[in-house]
């Protein structure tokens, strides 16, 4: 199994100060659902790992992030990708819990469900906590220069080993570019 973990606000869809609430804000990046129907038919299995606080914060319910999803799939599955799985994490910032990027709840949660070791899984996001959660469960941090990537990379303090790239078009091309070769092929 070739997997890949993608972040969602900035780096599939536009990123959003206010949050994304409702499927009328979800807005895909240019060329980002080609790029994920590129992997899905080079056989790797995508999956998004989201914090979602706007459910704790009361910015929006869970129907609403179901709606979100939905619009999400069903625009991706018109270009022939597939998201196997969203993960997410609906807690606010001060909850406490271990699935909240930065922490590696959420990736390890991953490799259990797929039975996987995640050493050398690539891992594309935009934001230092995307970045510090990956390099946690052992992932190959990537950092995206859309959403708040650019703010990311100049203020510094990525993990060690974080490669960038300029969005999620570009890292696909560089993972299918390289055949696999800069992901840990997880057996299966």
């Amino acid at each position: 199994m070739k997997l890949v973990i993608l972040d969602r606000d900035g780096v599939i869809n536009q990123e959003s100060d206010a949050f994304v609430k409702n499927p009328d804000e979800w807005i895909a990046l240019p060329g980002s659902l080609q790029a994920i129907a590129r992997l899905t038919q080079a056989d790797w299995t995508v999956v998004v790992a989201t914090n979602q606080s706007g459910l704790a914060r009361g910015l929006f319910d869970v129907s609403a992030l179901n709606a979100i999803h939905s619009k999400m799939h069903q625009e991706l599955a018109q270009v022939g990708g597939v998201i196997d799985a969203v993960f997410m994490c609906p807690h606010g910032p001060g909850e406490g819990c271990t699935c909240r990027k930065p922490l590696p709840g959420m990736y390890h949660e991953i490799g259990r469900r797929y039975d996987v070791d995640l050493a050398g899984v690539p891992s594309l996001g935009d934001s230092l906590r995307d970045l510090q959660a990956a390099h946690a469960a052992g992932c190959s941090p990537w950092l995206a220069l859309t959403g708040n990537g650019v703010k990311t990379r100049d203020q510094g303090g990525l993990p060690p080993g974080t490669q960038i790239c300029d969005d999620l078009p570009a890292f696909v091309d560089m993972l299918l570019a390289n055949d696999g070769k800069t992901a840990r092929n997880t057996g299966a």
